[in-house]
């Protein structure tokens, strides 16, 4: 049974509370042409054209830049640079995050290939690597801060100086709480109440300095490692922020803005091809969703239930893929509302993982691009 809708703290968006239910998500102009008495709303296949299937846009996620001994967080400065190279040929507009978002949430067309380039946690080589790179080509990016580390001036961070002198340069900045803790995660003897007002408490406190230091704060926040369940998206909706995870895939009309989608950027997955794949990616129009919580257990492996909008996806080409990559068999619930089902062969792994899917569009030679998080406390 599908629990009563209601409304996005922020949006008013409808969708019902995905705790073991659906998650129904108008698209964004539609609900709005509703709400002042449109008859109809326009739009054609994702490859183009007006209304709601102009809304996307991709968000690229990084953390550090050359920094050899971390790998699996650091980009090579050779592939950010043919990166960067990539997007100026193949002339993408790379706009501020706060824009892509707002345009989002009022469901105004956003131009073909626009991208956002975020940062997380405010390590050092941001600074003394990115930040160059950047100004050079003129490009604005975010960067989420955990300002705990930063007013611990540790060596491995930005100095608030060092970023306001970004900020003077295109840089804006956004929360990444202050503690940069596993957010879900309950203390010894801690209630529900007790953790909401200290979960409250390290974002609200991250946001005030990122304020008093650099003057202003968007409403925009990233969840440390990615990590969230639906008490704590809801806990930050309710604070006034549109959130991120670390989850792969374009954002569209379809998209939660309690957990928006980054393509993550480290050595393994930074190679051109990739990233131009990635780059001109389409959302899979992702209009329910079962379980939306991401937190899974040790038993079972999970079972994803979705329902596709409409789209010009090539659905006899789409595929799933779990775990280490598997290959997940897509079982089709009922063709005519494309619903479908996929389901791992082995229980999740402790830590973070997820299920992609993706399908080519039959008009443009894309991929729409769909990605689920789990995770599985140790």
């Amino acid at each position: 049974m599908t629990a009563a809708p209601r409304s996005h703290p922020r949006t008013g968006r409808f969708r019902d509370r995905p705790q073991g239910a659906w998650r129904w998500t108008a698209p964004i102009t539609m609900l709005i042409a509703i709400l002042v008495g449109t008859a109809t709303v326009a739009g054609t296949a994702p490859g183009g054209g007006t209304g709601y299937a102009t809304v996307r846009a991709v968000v690229l996620m990084y953390h550090r830049f050359g920094e050899s001994e971390y790998p699996a967080t650091s980009i090579r400065l050779a592939q950010f640079d043919a990166q960067l190279k990539w997007l100026r040929r193949e002339q993408f507009h790379v706009w501020p995050l706060s824009r892509i978002v707002e345009h989002l949430i009022a469901g105004k067309p956003i131009p073909d290939r626009t991208i956002a380039i975020t940062v997380d946690d405010a390590y050092l080589s941001v600074y003394r690597e990115a930040f160059p790179r950047l100004r050079r080509y003129g490009w604005p990016f975010t960067v989420f801060v955990s300002t705990d580390a930063v007013d611990e001036e540790l060596p491995a961070y930005m100095s608030w100086d060092q970023m306001r002198e970004m900020q003077r340069n295109g840089a804006s900045y956004a929360n990444h709480s202050a503690s940069h803790d596993h957010l879900l995660e309950r203390h010894p003897g801690e209630t529900d109440a007790q953790w909401r007002k200290r979960v409250s408490a390290d974002i609200e406190h991250a946001q005030t300095r990122i304020r008093e230091e650099l003057g202003s704060g968007s409403h925009l926040f990233a969840y440390p490692y990615g990590e969230f369940d639906p008490e704590l998206a809801d806990l930050v909706a309710g604070l006034g922020f549109t959130a991120f995870g670390q989850e792969s895939g374009a954002i569209g009309p379809y998209a939660d803005l309690r957990a928006l989608p980054r393509y993550p950027m480290s050595e393994s997955y930074a190679d051109l091809e990739q990233f131009a794949t990635k780059a001109v990616s389409l959302p899979l129009p992702v209009a329910e969703v079962h379980p939306w919580d991401p937190v899974v257990g040790a038993g079972p492996p999970p079972r994803m239930e979705i329902r596709l909008a409409d789209s010009d996806a090539v659905l006899d080409e789409l595929a799933c893929y779990g775990v280490k990559q598997e290959v997940l068999k897509i079982q089709w619930l009922d063709r005519t509302q494309r619903r479908f089902a996929v389901q791992g062969s082995e229980p999740v792994p402790p830590g973070r993982s997820r299920y992609n899917c993706t399908a080519p569009s039959a008009t443009s030679g894309r991929y729409y691009w769909f990605s689920h998080p789990w995770f599985r406390r140790p």
